[in-house]
């Protein structure tokens, strides 16, 4: 991934959906040939010089402080991911260190399999699933029926024609899904299996390129699913992700239910229906 450019087409693309009036700055007169703020607009708010600001958009302004950093942020209103993404598109050098194989230690696999009354998987980088007890796999899909290299949930919900059936709000879910992995290529811009899922999704997805381009990024924290299951029907879900500790690269996504729920109920059946054999 080429930083100097992902940092200007971010950078552009955060002050391309600011009007002025967001931002409380006079009306100037000037016409707009795009929309949204100019450079020197941008600087203005920040605190900088036009000429450091166009330096910076371009990828030639070395490293800022974490002052001009933050002040940028304000400037474009950021969220929090989007705070996270610039820090690390501005991060000097990028990094080059061989990335290692993830693997789920045995307590935080043995706990996903006692969740068994409710959906529950691990999510490593690149969205790979490293973990995923017996509902989830009933619920979305069997991933551990795939190759180890296919067992990845953007691959799933951009790639998986069922998942479009049964995921409900496919296209949100979808796209948020690409936000998260341009989240992880700022972070790890030298991933090279990062680099392959993003050049098989841009082949093969009719999507995803344009959720790619326009620069959005995500960091899951909690929320709301549905699904529909050929067997139960409707399934809605109140989901939280969590980072254990001493793992920041992999995340815990349960999915809840209200007991006494429909869904509740639907996934009790769902156990029953799907319990492998007993064994003679």
């Amino acid at each position: 991934m080429d930083r100097s450019r992902e940092l200007a087409d971010f950078l552009r693309s955060r002050r391309a959906r600011i009007t002025p009036d967001r931002t409380g700055l006079p009306a100037d007169g000037r016409a707009r040939r795009v929309p949204g703020l100019r450079r020197d607009e941008v600087a203005r708010l920040a605190g900088v010089s036009t000429e450091y600001y166009t330096r910076l958009e371009q990828g030639r302004a070395g490293n800022p402080s974490p002052e001009v950093t933050e002040a940028l942020a304000q400037a474009l209103q950021l969220d929090a991911a989007e705070r996270e993404h610039l820090t690390d598109l501005l991060a000097r050098p990028a990094r080059h260190a061989p990335i290692a194989p993830q693997r789920v230690r045995p307590g935080l696999h043995l706990m996903v399999q006692t969740l068994d009354h409710v959906p529950a998987f691990i999510l490593g980088r690149r969205t790979d699933v490293l973990a995923a007890n017996r509902l989830a796999r009933e619920v979305l899909t069997d991933f551990d029926a795939l190759p180890a290299t296919q067992r990845n949930l953007a691959r799933y919900y951009l790639l998986d024609p069922a998942a479009r059936t049964r995921t409900g709000d496919w296209e949100q879910i979808a796209a948020e899904t690409v936000a998260m992995l341009r989240l992880e290529a700022g972070r790890y811009p030298q991933d090279r299996r990062l680099g392959d899922l993003v050049g098989e999704l841009t082949l093969r997805s009719p999507e995803f390129s344009t959720w790619w381009n326009d620069h959005r990024v995500l960091r899951r924290t909690h929320g709301t699913k549905r699904y529909h299951h050929p067997l139960v029907g409707e399934l809605h879900f109140s989901y939280e992700s969590l980072q254990p500790p001493g793992d920041p690269d992999q995340t815990l996504c349960v999915y809840n239910v209200e007991p006494g729920s429909p869904t509740a109920e639907a996934l009790r059946l769902l156990t029953s229906w799907t319990a492998p054999a007993a064994s003679p």
